[in-house]
């Protein structure tokens, strides 16, 4: 199934946890279940958003973005980051109120039972949608995935504090666990919302893929006859790139080095899923100069 298909299902799931938690709500007057269904329209608002954005970055290159439109998906997690940073405000305001004007709580155990229903249905997708995520590197999935677990954590910690009412008949817990709610989607939110700059900051290629690209080099690299140099790296969304300039003898035919450099190129794709390879041929005796001639790899 394609990342979009989860995304589609998250959107419904997401309406069915809405209905369930607000029902939850309305029965019982908790300020943390209220909490939990906001949480949830959240999830909504993200899940579409972040619909759209992989729908975008799936578009082939055009004229105007040469190198396709893979970084639309780090726009869904800034924004899914910022409404869930608006939701955690949102509650903790609500949180406040209850706590200076305590109401009673009805029908707990009913929004007990309807918090734990919506919650196993975020977290068996969400299961599934961070599998998915990790499998394709869509960090627009694995931001909505990352959500959805945060908004169980939350319909877990809900219902057990609202057992704890029951039991005790501390009206107080209510608020303070909503409280908790926000803090802890607010941690997430701050989480997002950093990864997404991270993303659009063009950072290199991670530890794993580097090696790889470095023992695919290796294996090709002769003393006399072969060397690579200005080895630079970049992720955009689920694409990743690597350019670098590949020394050889000036003696060499044009279709010798062309040849060449088809293997290479080959190799480091084969070594790393999704990588876009660029090699510049230099003969060996010749540098080529950079502001700043480390490799950034």
């Amino acid at each position: 199934m394609q990342a979009s298909a989860y995304l589609k299902l998250s959107v419904a799931t997401a309406i069915v946890t809405i209905v369930l938690k607000t029902a939850a709500w309305w029965w019982t007057g908790s300020v943390s279940l209220a909490a939990d269904a906001l949480e949830s329209l959240v999830n909504l608002a993200g899940a579409v958003f972040a619909l759209a954005m992989i729908t975008l970055a799936a578009q082939p290159p055009d004229a105007e973005h040469p190198y396709g439109h893979h970084k639309a998906e780090y726009f869904s997690s800034g924004f899914e980051g910022i409404l869930i940073i608006a939701a955690a405000l949102g509650i903790l305001w609500g949180a406040v109120d209850r706590w200076r004007h305590p109401e009673p709580l009805h029908a707990v155990g009913l929004g007990v039972t309807l918090a734990i229903v919506s919650s196993a249905l975020n977290g068996a997708l969400a299961w599934a949608m961070l599998r998915k995520a990790r499998e394709v590197r869509s960090i627009a999935l694995e931001g909505d995935a990352r959500h959805l677990f945060t908004d169980v954590w939350t319909s877990v910690g809900v219902v057990v504090g609202l057992l704890g009412v029951m039991a005790t008949g501390w009206q107080w817990l209510d608020p303070l666990l909503a409280v908790m709610v926000a803090l802890n989607i607010l941690r997430e939110g701050v989480h997002l919302m950093r990864e997404s700059t991270r993303g659009l900051m063009d950072e290199a290629l991670d530890t794993e893929s580097k090696a790889r690209v470095q023992a695919v080099l290796d294996e090709f690299n002769h003393p006399h006859t072969i060397r690579f140099d200005h080895v630079n790296s970049r992720v955009a969304g689920q694409r990743r790139f690597v350019d670098l300039h590949m020394h050889m003898p000036s003696s060499w035919t044009l279709g010798r080095a062309a040849a060449l450099r088809t293997s290479v190129e080959q190799a480091l794709m084969s070594a790393v899923p999704g990588l876009r390879a660029s090699i510049q041929l230099l003969p060996m005796d010749v540098e080529a100069h950079f502001d700043d001639p480390k490799d950034l790899m």
